[in-house]
């Protein structure tokens, strides 16, 4: 492991313990903020099509996120983890079409039960909602590690495809800077409770 990757691993370490001291109260309440500030956004006001994600545990939520878009009739797919832990997708039908993952080791995610489109649905978004743990100044994203998300980016990137790159955070993730690989890719924004912060796009 090199010192960048070192640096992002205990900086997850601490980022997830900090989430684990909030309580269920907490986490209810930052979802109606957040849906509330997302929804200001003119760029999911806009988007025909947003690939999202449901929250689990002490993640942000983004349970009335999602179903406020689809009430507005906004296209939202959901990832679905594939064996080789890529991201397959697949509308989002309501609460009520949710399922556990059949990944095992993977206990508490969620993904839609309807017809999988492909990895490339996601070239489909106009906006595409990441998790993440943490922000910088920059943009740069610290996501779980798992590199799930860094594999949509690349095709996105391979296909020339531009959504709206956003993600949802609790106050006190916006950190001066994280640790960066050259892979990494710049946000457009975050949303906050507290607000949306935007970043100034990269060189290029």
């Amino acid at each position: 492991m090199d010192a960048v990757q070192h640096g992002k691993s205990a900086l997850r370490r601490g980022l997830l313990q900090m989430r684990s001291r909030l309580t269920e109260d907490d986490v209810s309440t930052t979802g109606s903020a957040l849906a509330r500030r997302a929804l200001e956004l003119p760029e999911l006001a806009a988007a025909n099509t947003v690939c999202a994600y449901v929250s689990v545990g002490g993640e942000p939520p983004t349970r009335e996120l999602i179903d406020t878009l689809r009430g507005r009739g906004t296209r939202v797919l959901l990832p679905v983890l594939r064996d080789d832990d890529d991201l397959d997708w697949a509308a989002y039908e309501g609460p009520g079409r949710l399922s556990p993952s059949g990944r095992p080791g993977r206990i508490g995610l969620l993904e839609p039960a309807g017809a999988r489109l492909g990895r490339s649905a996601v070239l489909d978004a106009d906006a595409l909602l990441l998790p993440g743990l943490a922000v910088d100044g920059r943009g740069l994203r610290l996501g779980r590690g798992g590199g799930s998300y860094d594999r949509v980016l690349q095709r996105l990137a391979d296909a020339g495809a531009d959504p709206a790159l956003l993600v949802l955070l609790y106050d006190g993730e916006l950190l001066d800077a994280v640790p960066a690989e050259p892979h990494d890719r710049p946000v457009q924004a975050a949303v906050t409770p507290s607000g949306v912060h935007r970043f100034p796009p990269g060189p290029g």
